[in-house]
């Protein structure tokens, strides 16, 4: 998460279905009725001796036609214009970036450059030659440097404007880029303004995508809906009214060439009507799958259920500048304790999930092995609140989202449970159910005493979650002696941290570790700082989910990518 103020939660989480990555909150639903959307994604280490993506020798492209169905149309097909998973699951098949995910991993390769390094505060890029932009010009440092103005130098000629530009432009590039410049057609520098771990990575997010420069001084916001990249799929069409995005081939990919002629993004709102639609045979790939979807696959004698852990979390925050029993280290661990997290995971999720002890789930480097989460133990939290002066209980709100995540498929269902657990030790809960934009609106303004949320990663680095949603965005010198919280209206505070937990112990060892390269010392810091949140609970921490898809019986060479993707290039049709 950026230090600049003004990339707030809203301007991260607006957008139905999040963003791929760090706002790429993906519903899973538990009531048919309710709409969602899902995500694929990765991240990982790079360097240069990353593998290679391809040469485009292997394969090529058919007259098959790939069905791919979602819950939710796209927004716009511009990466700069968006903070939306479903638009970024069109835009990664018409789009490349200068380094990319390894398919269903986390670790980098290969993409636009062959080769990069990140020495200190100067990153350099050599770039692929001979690679075509779906206009028919050809890629060169002009292009990336044009990428980098278009999306966060206002001076810029075509700089699109604050309205149209995302969020993700600082976050990714800006606030950590001080200049872009080239040496000849195919090299380029990135001299940064700090040392900062997760940059590579944040060059492989869907936001740092490549753009023509052409394009951008021809289109300009027509890119939206005229979209050109270097990617393995070119545009077609976009039949707005049916919600159904065309793409063809692009059988002069630089990459591994698409395996079938045409790719069709077509939208089917409920979860189960979407189900059935692949049972049916009216679409090859599904995603955005809750508990009772995956029961329709799995049944399924057309299609299977393909599983994968996520990188994310489901948390309930205490917003500790609001409520004063939440400054209160023991009564935060008396709720974790009284609140049974086995049997919503277990039992509201019905399994897509496991149970969470740390903000970061264990396939992200920094996980702290040796923390298991809270187990319910109501005479432990009564014996707590006793010793914290409130053995009579409390009362609070407790506010969340109505349609269901993919960290929170039975968002109602779960608050329910949360209420009864806790009058169990005589705290009463009143439940406000919003929609999610209000919702994210409300929780921004800090105006909840407690809330549900949740994070899908945007490039799987740990810094994505420790700071981007615990820390505060400030430095320890504002934070007031003997606190471990700040206001909402702090300057410059950080707005994803909907707990307002400021524990300058935590802060020092996460911003150690953004400015750290050496990934065993990273490691460590970040094992520290699980401890940390974990024993002074600033959240409850409640789950981990599965990423789910359904795949149709004809469909050959899926890859299920939690970050980054769907590789539908990859994908051919029996």
């Amino acid at each position: 998460m950026p230090r600049d103020s003004s990339v707030n939660r809203r301007s991260f989480l607006k957008a139905a279905g999040g963003a791929a990555a760090a706002a790429t909150l993906a519903g899973c639903a538990a009531d048919p009725d309710e709409t969602t959307s899902g995500s694929d994604g990765g991240a990982g280490d790079g360097g240069s001796n990353a593998t290679d993506g391809g040469d485009g020798s292997d394969g090529g492209s058919g007259g098959d036609v790939l069905t791919y169905a979602r819950g939710n149309d796209s927004g716009t097909l511009d990466p700069q214009n968006t903070t939306s998973g479903e638009d970024v699951k069109v835009t990664n098949q018409l789009y490349d970036q200068l380094i990319m995910f390894k398919p269903g991993e986390t670790s980098l390769r290969k993409g636009l450059a062959t080769d990069w390094s990140l020495d200190g505060t100067t990153t350099t890029l050599t770039l692929r030659e001979g690679v075509t932009f779906h206009n028919g010009e050809e890629f060169t440092a002009a292009d990336v440097v044009a990428t980098y103005n278009r999306f966060v130098n206002p001076d810029y000629e075509h700089y699109p404007g604050d309205d149209y530009t995302s969020a993700y432009g600082p976050f990714t590039l800006g606030n950590w880029i001080e200049e872009v410049t080239t040496d000849g057609e195919y090299k380029v520098t990135m001299q940064m303004t700090q040392k900062y771990a997760p940059f590579l990575r944040n060059l492989a997010m869907f936001a740092a995508s490549i753009l023509s420069k052409k394009a951008i001084e021809e289109k300009g916001t027509d890119l939206k809906s005229e979209p050109v990249g270097t990617g393995p799929f070119q545009f077609e069409g976009w039949d707005t009214s049916n919600q159904r995005i065309r793409l063809s081939a692009n059988d002069d990919y630089w990459g591994d060439a698409p395996q079938v002629g045409e790719v069709v993004f077509t939208a089917v709102a409920q979860n189960s009507t979407r189900a059935q639609t692949l049972d049916s045979g009216g679409a090859d790939i599904i995603d955005g799958i809750g508990a009772q979807a995956s029961k329709v696959v799995s049944n399924s004698s057309n299609a299977e259920l393909v599983e994968k852990a996520g990188i994310n979390v489901g948390y309930m925050a205490f917003n500790m500048a609001k409520v004063e029993e939440f400054q209160d280290k023991k009564v935060r661990q008396a709720i974790s304790y009284a609140i049974d997290t086995k049997a919503i995971v277990d039992t509201i999720y019905k399994g897509i999930a496991e149970q969470a002890s740390q903000p970061i789930p264990s396939n992200v480097m920094g996980y702290n092995d040796d923390l298991s989460p809270y187990g319910q133990d109501l005479d432990k939290a009564q014996s707590l609140l006793e010793e914290a002066g409130y053995g009579d209980g409390f009362s609070f709100e407790l506010a969340t989202f109505k349609n269901p995540r993919a960290y929170n498929p039975s968002p109602i269902q779960a608050a329910q449970t949360v209420k009864s657990n806790l009058q169990e030790v005589g705290i009463e809960v009143s439940i406000n159910q919003q929609s999610f934009n209000p919702f994210l609106d409300y929780t921004s303004a800090g105006k909840h005493d407690a809330c549900f949320l949740g994070w899908m990663t945007d490039n799987a680095d740990p810094d994505n979650f420790f700071y981007a949603l615990l820390h505060p965005g400030i430095s320890t010198d504002d934070v007031p002696d003997g606190q471990d919280y700040v206001g909402f209206d702090t300057e410059d505070f950080n707005t994803l941290n909907v707990a307002a937990w400021a524990n300058t112990d935590y802060m020092t060892l996460v911003e150690d570790a953004q400015t750290t390269y050496d990934e065993a010392t990273r490691k460590e810091k970040y094992n520290q700082a699980a401890q940390l949140a974990h024993d002074e609970a600033p959240w409850v921490f409640i789950d981990h989910a599965k990423e789910l898809r359904g795949v149709a019986n004809g469909v050959e060479g899926f890859t299920l990518a939690p970050i980054s993707g769907p590789f539908l290039n990859l994908v051919s049709l029996n």
